[in-house]
């Protein structure tokens, strides 16, 4: 088992949330209290009008870690469980600025980094994000790429 296997496991052990199932899904339709929009919005508040007159913003139209947590749950019920582990990095990712998303992408494709620059962003994941399974693929797409020669200056 790898390290981010293990980490995965004790996040997912150690999740507290209410129980969520297959029938809180669709969760917009079954929970719109559940769905909270930027401080002081609810689901009901999203219409075209508001978009548009910009009571509402881009901004406060993104999904929360708390939602990506509970779809993972009712992925889990309804014998998915594999598909939990994405909704728990994507929930990890809502903490990094967009920008920041598409930097470190492009960081961790081959030949684009050294082992330290990826371990840096690694560290930063883990430490600025708050994000321990992002971070730990990260740490593990050092390793690979280090034994399969895919760092910067090893092409």
């Amino acid at each position: 088992m790898s390290e981010i296997d293990t980490l995965l496991k004790k996040l997912l052990d150690n999740v507290q949330s209410e129980e969520v199932g297959v029938e809180d899904y669709p969760i917009a339709q079954k929970h719109p209290d559940w769905i909270k929009i930027g401080k002081d919005k609810t689901y009901a508040d999203i219409t075209l009008e508001n978009v548009l007159n910009d009571t509402i913003t881009a901004k406060e139209l993104r999904i929360s870690s708390d939602i990506l947590k509970k779809q993972g749950d009712i992925a889990t019920a309804g014998g998915r469980p594999t598909i939990k582990n994405n909704f728990l990095r994507a929930a990890e990712l809502v903490r990094v600025p967009d920008e920041r998303v598409l930097e470190m992408y492009n960081a961790l494709r081959p030949y684009r980094s050294s082992k330290e620059e990826l371990l840096a962003i690694a560290t930063e994941l883990e430490t600025k994000y708050d994000a321990p399974i992002c971070a730990g693929f990260v740490k593990e797409a050092a390793l690979h790429y280090e034994r399969r020669k895919k760092l910067k200056g090893d092409n």
